[in-house]
């Protein structure tokens, strides 16, 4: 599951995309227009200028902005900052593989599903980008997305 600490990054994110490129915006105003903490905010959004998502300025003038496009930004990769592994379980992670000690990995089914998840999971999250996700609440991308019982 997405952490709030994913959410609220994610929202930050959408939030800065759809200011004009390079204007900074304050983290207050960030949060109060997501219905975010700002204490909480102040460290996501930490955690995301060290991982070159965003730039921060200090100072009267100063607030927050993207560091890159939002088109160049991946959903999949702000998870991962942020969360963690998509992998719902360790044994199916690609970035922090941990064997289990109770299985025999060559034939268990569990770790067999969960690598099926973690792939589709990565599929969509690492082939979406900021600047798509922003986009998506006016457009038909989720109108494709069926679902079944």
């Amino acid at each position: 599951m997405l952490t709030k600490k994913g959410k609220y990054g994610l929202k930050a994110l959408v939030h800065l995309s759809e200011l004009p490129q390079g204007q900074l915006a304050f983290v207050n105003d960030i949060a109060v227009a997501n219905n975010i903490p700002k204490k909480f905010l102040d460290a996501i959004l930490g955690e995301l200028r060290n991982a070159g998502f965003v730039q921060s300025r200090k100072g009267k003038d100063g607030g927050y902005r993207l560091a890159r496009l939002p088109a160049d930004i991946k959903i999949g990769h702000v998870v991962r900052v942020l969360d963690g592994p998509l992998a719902p379980i360790p044994c199916a992670s690609r970035t922090q593989y941990q064997p289990c000690e109770d299985c025999d990995e060559a034939t268990c089914q569990v770790r067999h599903m969960m690598l099926e998840v973690r792939q589709a999971i990565a599929e969509v999250l690492d082939n979406r980008s900021l600047a798509q996700m922003r986009d998506a609440a006016n457009d038909d991308v989720l109108a494709g997305i069926k679902y079944q019982i």
